[in-house]
């Protein structure tokens, strides 16, 4: 028998170690985990204190500070207890403080690998634990402590609000943390059109609903958490990733700022409300897209518009109030951009005379995986609908129809026995368009979701019924979300095109043997003696 081979034996691990450590490397995150443990730990006893892990999952702010009088009373108190609950609810606290295995298992508790349900709950957990501490009454129990437990009880409107709020500011500072410098001012958007769509899915309202005059803090409705739950996990399935992207943001930031970050927490300056925005695609707006698909789009809704200092890093592709209406102009500014698009339409309908028509509008969205094509059928491989003001919803591909979008423009060039219709159009058939731009962009057709099933039902705007619907076009925009790279290659062809079109206005006289065969030549004579008799030369 020859001599087999000897490997050195491996550290003895306790089998608790392992399994969390297994748990952590399923996610990727297991090498981040033990340098910022590393950064974070008390060296001489190998356990992050409980004090400093707090203040590293925290906001501060400074008192005395006054906020905005639409911002929540209770949000900026939520605030001050968001780090604390995070300990409380996902770290074993030890005499020494949080060890290795803790810390490692605290992570798995929020950021593993699990199914939409138990990451759902994992949210609710956190905030109800949060609202504990502000003495805030939450109708919301587990059956058990089981990660995937039922809930039962309800939530009010303002509930609602204030747990978007903390999932907003856990996005906002994943994006910020690293870019900021000392205190950050946090603006709150307006997120009242996804509140009411909460309402609208999962309450029922004796004699309606105004979405245009309700306000979200009188409403005393009831929404069941059973279908509180499904509308999140149907509408905005990523506002469970919002705890994760913390939680992972965070712990980067112990990578470069290590013993800065755990002896000062991350500073909040003001808290104010967003302004309105002159922009279709607000804040708020953005977010509420942003969340409801997993894709690259999200990236560049992200680092457009949740920034430090709330400013818009990006400007659209097109905006009637901007470049002019019609769908020439239109097509001027969006012709070869190859990535995917956002279009928005702000319209009204109703009676021109009536006082209050004005301020009723509505916002549309569409939103395609790729450039627009100038054809006259429709085309397309993916996209999705968005009703987006005043009540949000979103409706995604049904998967039996690919009409997903139509854009043509007429050709002055040829002739058209029976010219299709020019303008734009999502869903729906030619001459049944689920919404159709006319090339004026002076009025939107809406038709009901019968008539459509590349898109899944539903009203595109409250109190629609199932008639077409005309209205007022007040603006369009176009944002385009294919990043840098769709732009370089949009300027590019830009260029090429205005190349060629200066080729094309330029007129070579040397390809005229002389004079007298020049065109300006036979102009001139025309001229001169428009009724002379010209005798073609044999």
């Amino acid at each position: 028998m020859g001599a087999g081979s000897s490997t050195p034996a491996e550290p003895n691990i306790p089998a608790e170690q392992a399994d969390a450590e297994s748990v952590a490397a399923s996610t990727g995150a297991l090498p981040m985990l033990k340098k910022s443990f590393s950064k974070l730990a008390n060296p001489e006893t190998q356990a992050v204190p409980f004090e400093n892990l707090q203040r590293f999952f925290s906001f501060s702010r400074e008192e005395g500070r006054s906020y905005a009088s639409n911002v929540p009373d209770l949000f900026p108190v939520l605030l001050d207890h968001l780090g604390s609950s995070i300990v409380d609810q996902f770290f074993i606290v030890e005499k020494e403080g949080i060890d290795w295995v803790q810390f490692v298992k605290g992570y798995n508790k929020s950021c593993a690998r699990v199914s939409a349900s138990i990451s759902l709950n994992t949210l609710i957990r956190l905030f109800i634990a949060i609202t504990r501490k502000t003495n805030l009454a939450l109708n919301l129990e587990f059956e058990s402590e089981d990660d995937d437990s039922k809930i039962s009880g309800y939530l009010r409107p303002n509930h609602v609000l204030l747990l978007l709020y903390i999932c907003w500011v856990m996005s906002w500072d994943c994006r910020n943390l690293k870019d900021s410098e000392g205190k950050r001012n946090l603006s709150l958007p307006d997120l009242d059109h996804l509140v009411l769509s909460a309402v609208t899915s999962c309450a029922k309202i004796e004699g309606g609903l105004d979405a245009w005059e309700c306000e979200i803090s009188s409403l005393e409705v009831q929404l069941p958490a059973g279908k509180f739950v499904t509308w999140v996990m149907s509408m905005v399935p990523c506002l469970l990733d919002c705890l994760q992207h913390y939680f992972h943001a965070r712990l980067q930031m112990a990578l470069t700022a290590g013993d800065e970050l755990t002896s000062s927490s991350s500073s909040v300056g003001d808290i104010s409300s967003k302004a309105a925005s002159d922009y279709i695609l607000s804040h708020g707006r953005a977010w509420s897209i942003s969340i409801t698909q997993r894709s690259t789009v999200n990236e560049e809704i992200y680092r457009a518009f949740i920034s430090s200092e709330g400013a818009i890093a990006e400007s659209p592709l097109y905006r009637s109030s901007i470049h002019g209406r019609g769908i020439n102009r239109f097509w001027s500014c969006v012709e070869g951009y190859k990535g995917p698009l956002l279009i928005l339409v702000t319209a009204s309908s109703g009676d021109a005379h009536e006082g209050n028509s004005i301020n009723k509008k509505w916002v549309l969205g569409a939103l395609t995986d790729h450039g627009l094509e100038n054809k006259d059928i429709f085309y397309g491989n993916s996209g999705c609908l968005y009703s987006i003001g005043p009540l949000f919803h979103v409706f995604p591909p049904t998967g039996k129809e690919k009409n997903f979008v139509y854009c043509h423009l007429h050709s002055a060039r040829v002739y058209e026995s029976h010219p299709k219709p020019a303008g734009i159009a999502f869903g729906g058939t030619l001459g049944n368009e689920r919404i159709f731009i006319d090339e004026d962009f002076a009025k939107v057709t809406v038709r009901h979701h019968a008539n459509d099933k590349t898109y899944q039902s539903g009203s595109l705007f409250p109190d629609q019924g199932f008639l077409p619907t005309e209205a007022r076009i007040s603006e369009v925009e176009v944002w385009g979300l294919g990043g840098k790279s769709a732009k370089e290659v949009q300027s590019s062809y830009k260029k090429r095109e205005e190349l060629f079109t200066e080729q094309r206005r330029k007129v070579d006289l040397k390809t005229f043997a002389s004079w007298e065969d020049s065109p300006e030549k036979m102009m001139m004579d025309m001229m001169s003696d428009p009724n002379a008799v010209r005798r073609e030369n044999r």
